[in-house]
């Protein structure tokens, strides 16, 4: 391969290495995370290394928890300002310290549960235990 050729990844391949669908990668693309792909002279499509990392990126966000609205956020911010990594970082640290507070929110909630959940528990056999005595 020449320097000047790119290497691309064929959509089902890159599916199956990202354990996700095509429809998964095509939905992506129809509501604007991906911009257009190459296509093959069949019509098939193939991605260059920075689509690959921004499907990468797009799993990860995805796995945090950042839903696709937010997502289409930073992919408009990133897109408009040409891709520029500065442009983007703040607001990726922005939605991240926003989940982080929602994560620890569920945090509180889920503990308050537990505690609310061992507590009855505890009445409930110490009721038991009253009435295995009487």
């Amino acid at each position: 391969m020449s320097k000047t050729q790119v290497s691309l990844t064929q959509i089902g391949k890159l599916a199956k290495q990202l354990g996700i669908t095509t429809r998964t990668i095509r939905y992506y693309e129809e509501i604007g995370l991906m911009g257009p792909t190459n296509r093959s002279s069949g019509g098939t499509r193939n991605y260059n290394q920075n689509e690959v990392l921004r499907i990468k990126f797009i799993l990860k966000l995805k796995e945090l928890g950042i839903n696709l609205k937010e997502m289409l956020t930073l992919a408009d911010t990133f897109d408009t300002h040409n891709q520029n990594f500065d442009t983007i970082t703040p607001r990726v640290l922005e939605i991240l310290d926003l989940h982080i507070g929602k994560v620890d929110d569920k945090i509180a909630k889920l503990s308050s549960l537990r505690d609310d959940i061992t507590n009855y528990r505890s009445r409930i056999a110490d009721l038991l235990q009253k009435q295995e005595t009487e």
